[in-house]
């Protein structure tokens, strides 16, 4: 087997593990519709993005419950706030790379309709980054003037 054929078969297999998202049919793609044919590693980002959005705000709402008292995790808000979006954009990121892995290796000519679910997927996995952002921005602002209030006695 030669060099060049070793690589195509290898990246034929990446593929493969990572195939395309679903081609469109005749129902509608909704975004649980997205969310359920996206590869394991895309829907592994959305679940951990979506569960760091739940636990920052917990995280807050235990904070701000808690009184006076000043304790830990505006460290865990901080990294959310800024690897999230970073995060959604990774697993964009990887999309488009199976995306263009998988026209790269195509036979035929791909319709425009069987990469749309692809790029559905990508704006979602931005979408979540952006939304744990936001959620962990808000909580660490109420943190903050939790902690402000705390120490300047206001």
């Amino acid at each position: 087997m030669t060099a060049l054929s070793l690589r195509r078969a290898t990246l034929i297999g990446l593929a493969a593990t990572f195939a395309l998202p679903a081609a469109a049919s005749a129902a509608p793609l909704t975004v649980a519709g997205v969310f359920n044919n996206a590869a394991l590693p895309i829907k592994a980002i959305a679940l951990g993005l979506i569960l760091a959005s739940l636990a920052a705000a917990g995280l807050c709402a235990l904070k701000l419950a808690s009184g006076p008292r000043l304790s830990g995790g505006s460290a865990f808000l901080s990294g959310l706030r800024l690897g999230g979006p970073l995060a959604g954009l990774v697993g964009a990121a990887l999309t488009g790379l199976i995306m263009s892995l998988n026209l790269a290796n195509a036979t035929q000519p791909i319709p425009a309709s069987a990469l749309a679910p692809g790029f559905a997927e990508a704006i979602m996995l931005i979408l979540i980054g952006l939304l744990a952002g936001m959620v962990a921005v808000v909580a660490h602002w109420a943190v903050e003037a939790r902690i402000d209030r705390a120490v300047l006695k206001a």
